[in-house]
């Protein structure tokens, strides 16, 4: 425990007045010393500069995610797509990858269970960072057969960038001819559970 006890005051201080500002300084300077203390304590609990400037792991629950649903979710900044294909969208992936740039993932720096047509960790669910790796625009989705001029006939459904046209499948792998050098980037992610996804760590090697 501290000791609250009050120091004496000095000899011949007989004033009321003088008593009070003696009593007021000392409460004071105990104050100050007693935060000076408490400020490293308390600084403890707050998370280092290193942690803020790498982003904590964010958690996300993708047990309400229908299929064919997509929610959008925010780590370090940047918008995370979380995707739940269908068995429809899962089988197209094969078809088309005679238009695409980079197909089986040869530039992209991914791990072993996310190198397949998919680029998942579990067919369903695709997981992708939801910036164009051109410029860091960010594309929308654009659902197969949909009457959009600018992602042409025959549209198998994925993403399209507005500001310079790259367009990207529904496994973020980006088509020839684009502005965009790369796939979609792929965070690093686990899951904790059936309903569960954490991205900013990855699955245990």
């Amino acid at each position: 425990m501290s000791d609250t006890t009050l120091p004496s005051i000095p000899h011949g201080c007989t004033n009321p007045g003088e008593r009070r500002v003696w009593l007021l300084a000392t409460a004071a300077a105990g104050g100050a010393a007693a935060l000076a203390t408490a400020v490293p304590f308390v600084s403890t609990f707050a998370p280092s500069e290193r942690a803020k400037a790498m982003g904590a792991a964010v958690t996300v629950d993708i047990g309400d995610l229908p299929p064919g649903g997509m929610k959008t979710v925010e780590w370090r900044g940047k918008p995370v797509w979380i995707l739940r294909r269908t068995p429809e969208m899962l089988a197209g992936l094969p078809r088309h990858e005679a238009q695409l740039a980079d197909p089986a993932s040869a530039k992209d720096d991914l791990p072993s269970a996310l190198r397949n047509a998919g680029r998942s960790a579990r067919p369903e669910i695709f997981v992708a960072i939801g910036i164009c790796t051109h410029l860091g625009c960010s594309p929308t989705e654009v659902p197969s057969g949909s009457n959009n001029p600018s992602v042409g006939d025959h549209w198998p459904g994925g993403f399209f960038c507005p500001c310079h046209g790259s367009t990207f499948d529904l496994a973020g792998r980006v088509f020839k001819n684009k502005p965009a050098p790369t796939n979609l980037e792929i965070p690093p992610h686990r899951y904790v559970s059936d309903t569960q996804l954490l991205i900013g760590e990855s699955a245990a090697a």
